[in-house]
């Protein structure tokens, strides 16, 4: 009996790691496609800028850089890293 319900965990436990790293591919997946759509839309002059972003300027205005990341990804709702990213570029622009 202990060797099946070892078995049977063993199995649950592959099942979930197998599921999130399919997770983690596909969120990785739609992150990029995002990035290369946001780059067609900043090459076109398409952005449908969001009246909130105005805040995230004004805080790199006054060099708030984290507290700009922090709005940016309430915001957004993004991760750190893409939030990091975008207002890096904002900075830059």
């Amino acid at each position: 009996m202990d060797i099946v319900g070892y078995f049977i965990a063993l199995v649950v436990i592959v099942g979930f790691v197998s599921a999130e790293s399919r997770i983690s591919r596909a969120d990785r997946r739609v992150a990029r496609v995002e990035r290369k759509l946001d780059l067609i839309l900043d090459h076109l002059g398409l952005r449908d800028d969001d009246p909130r972003m105005a805040k995230v300027a004004a805080l790199l205005r006054d060099d708030k850089k984290i507290q700009a990341i922090k709005e940016y990804r309430e915001i957004t709702g993004v991760g750190l890293a893409e939030a990091k990213e975008a207002v890096e570029r904002m900075g830059r622009a």
